[in-house]
């Protein structure tokens, strides 16, 4: 699994369908298309994902994880370690295209108030098992 990192990467997959939603997090999924080989120097648009000939084209995931709603770095660095985590399982169910997780709303702090806590963790696991299993059929 390849991991978006241009803004034009994550803005193409976030331009698809939403593929599914929870409470606080919603899957993108970018359109599905022939990938173009166009080069420097070309008219056509350029490739926006690697792309291999002859090969299967692989799955991307891309995480935004917005500091509105996680303000300390470490909630926002656990979160993203969490969705790159939980996607390896569920890689042979997703779709071979680009992919973004986008955190949509906060964890309450009176029920999370350390930033990182044990029960923060499982509800964040949780939900991302979720996401990716409505998420994950082709």
């Amino acid at each position: 699994m390849q991991r978006l990192k241009t803004r034009a990467q994550f803005e193409a997959a976030m331009a698809g369908a939403t593929v599914s939603r929870t409470a606080h997090f919603v899957l993108h999924r970018a359109p599905a298309g022939p990938p173009s080989l166009a080069g420097p120097g070309s008219d056509e648009p350029q490739a926006l994902f690697a792309v291999r000939e002859a090969a299967v084209p692989e799955v991307s995931l891309g995480a935004v994880v917005p500091k509105r709603w996680a303000k300390r770095a470490v909630t926002r660095n656990g979160i993203k370690r969490q969705i790159y985590n939980v996607s390896i399982a569920f890689e042979a169910r997703l779709a071979r295209t680009a992919h973004v997780v986008r955190l949509r709303s906060g964890f309450a702090r009176e029920q999370f108030p350390s930033a990182w806590s044990d029960a923060l963790k499982q509800a964040v696991r949780g939900e991302l098992l979720q996401l990716f299993a409505k998420g994950g059929a082709r």
